[in-house]
């Protein structure tokens, strides 16, 4: 079982959270997206190996939204963040910029 810290909560099993991808999507403009931009913003991801921001849901706890930076191939947590704070420096943040 691993445990996943909750910004607000602490550490609590993973059973508790809910993935919600990707963390640095950017929605496109609706006025001014393609059919083609659409469907990359919908169906599209990198899926990468190695470190990664994703989003998490505590379901089970306080119901919020954060960001969860982890290696998609150990499962370690490096740093987790609330939405809306500056992302702390280091490998799987907006460097590479969206995908």
């Amino acid at each position: 079982m691993h445990l996943i810290p909750c910004p607000w909560c602490g550490p609590r099993e993973e059973t508790e959270f809910a993935c919600g991808g990707e963390a640095d999507i950017v929605r496109p403009d609706p006025a001014a997206a393609s059919d083609e931009a659409w469907a990359n913003y919908l169906y599209m991801r990198s899926n990468r190996k190695g470190a990664a921001r994703e989003r998490w849901l505590h379901r089970y706890g306080c119901r919020r939204w954060f960001i969860l930076r982890r290696d998609t191939v150990s499962h370690e947590i490096s740093a987790v963040e609330r939405i809306g704070d500056e992302p702390p420096p280091g490998p799987g943040g907006d460097a590479e910029g969206p995908k």
